[in-house]
């Protein structure tokens, strides 16, 4: 039997540096970082003061006040981003059958602001305080019951929760439900709002954050000598999946093939990765398999690329290894240089970036790139995003866990 071909046939984005795909989009090409001081709560006490948050944005542009009191900021994120990839690929204008429509999306931590939050009121005022909408606003799969809700999508619904590998296990998880044939559409992606004073003391504790605070948009600086840790950041990014006849039935315009998926996990640490990257090596492997893919095909890989000491050199090593010769041919570029790192959402804004590389042949850069690590030997697009033909994509996350989700985004040719 011939796999079912899927197809993306939609984009919507919030990144730190773009509240649009378009703001993204021009983000990416102007090497635009979204990283700033910290605004949302007081960092006196904390040892990290950077992240990157959204700008100028306010929920209550896209929901009335009553509503956003019931929202986490995870699911408003996501249930923007979802309404206009709905909106680019007229999923709601063309007699679609919902009960052939899925909610599959990624997420780190969930609803962790109003955990935080809550518990406080708990704390400090006892139990009838505590909102009665804090459980379905804190639980991690409440919002793809609130896309579905809110669109009347009545197919697969579900959570994937694999660490900083969410969003694009999500996504491999949402091409797998359509290619068996349990759905024709799938909204999937990923979402997070993680910036919090606790989230910042967690990872600040075990030495993963960049403190280079009086610098912001210099912090994250993938593949560099001179990197010493991520940059939280947040968003969301949602992308339509589509079978591929399904798409053409209907005339919606198809803007890449997702052709390949890969996932396998290194067993070897909670935090650090495999030694040479054995276990994104293999997934790597099986996302190419599955899109039927040869080494030399793969253009562009947009790396999993934290800004890490550790995560940087091991995925250039893994990089290096399955490639061999063509390694040195291959762009390669982290774009959480402009996003800082989303957790459960970077995959998907990454592999969102991956859908824009091919419809605009751009290659995103990575910024702060100034003094070369001997243990990075690859192109890493410095700097300055570069014009060229873009055919086939990687998308490389892996999370804590040793968990690792690749992703073969291509070009479409019938």
């Amino acid at each position: 039997m011939n796999k079912r071909r899927v197809v993306v046939t939609g984009l919507g984005v919030l990144a730190p540096n773009g509240n649009s795909v378009s703001e993204y989009l021009n983000a990416l090409v102007a090497g635009k970082s979204g990283i700033g001081p910290i605004t949302y709560f007081d960092t006196e006490n904390l040892s990290v003061k950077i992240a990157g948050e959204l700008s100028d944005f306010n929920p209550e542009d896209h929901f009335d006040r009553k509503e956003v009191r019931k929202l986490d900021p995870f699911t408003t994120y996501a249930l923007i981003t979802a309404r206009e990839a709905i909106s680019q690929s007229r999923l709601g204008q063309n007699g679609v059958d919902m009960e052939r429509v899925g909610v599959i999306l990624g997420t780190g931590v969930g609803g962790i602001q109003t955990l935080e939050d809550q518990h406080g009121v708990f704390s400090s005022r006892g139990q009838r305080r505590v909102s009665p909408y804090f459980v379905p606003k804190m639980i991690a799969n409440i919002v793809a019951g609130q896309v579905a809700i809110e669109h009347g999508f009545r197919g697969p619904n579900h959570i994937v929760i694999s660490a900083c590998a969410s969003g694009t296990d999500g996504i491999g998880t949402a091409a797998r439900t359509i290619q068996y044939g349990d759905a024709d559409v799938v909204v999937t992606g990923g979402t997070e709002a993680s910036i919090t004073g606790l989230c910042i003391a967690g990872f600040a504790n075990i030495k993963a954050l960049s403190t280079r605070n009086d610098d912001p948009t210099a912090a994250s600086r993938p593949f560099d000598l001179d990197r010493d840790g991520f940059v939280l950041g947040e968003g969301s990014a949602c992308i339509i999946l589509e079978e591929a006849e399904h798409a053409k039935s209907r005339g919606a315009t198809i803007l890449a093939e997702l052709a390949g998926y890969g996932a396998t996990d290194d067993a070897y640490h909670i935090t650090q990765p495999a030694e040479g990257g054995e276990g994104a090596i293999r997934a790597m492997q099986n996302a190419l398999k599955d899109a039927h893919l040869n080494i030399e095909d793969v253009d562009y890989i947009n790396a999993h690329g934290t800004s890490t000491p550790f995560n940087d050199k091991t995925e250039s090593a893994a990089i290096q290894s399955l490639f061999g010769k063509h390694a040195q041919k291959l762009k390669v570029s982290s774009t959480k240089s402009m996003t800082g790192h989303s957790l459960g959402a970077s995959g998907a804004l990454e592999a969102a970036a991956c859908v824009l590389a091919i419809q605009h042949n751009m290659l995103p850069p990575t910024i702060n790139y100034t003094t070369p690590d001997p243990e990075c030997t690859l192109d890493y697009v410095p700097n300055i995003a570069q014009k060229t033909d873009v055919n086939v994509t990687m998308s490389n996350s892996f999370g804590f866990g040793g968990h690792n989700g690749v992703l073969v985004i291509k070009r479409w040719n019938e």
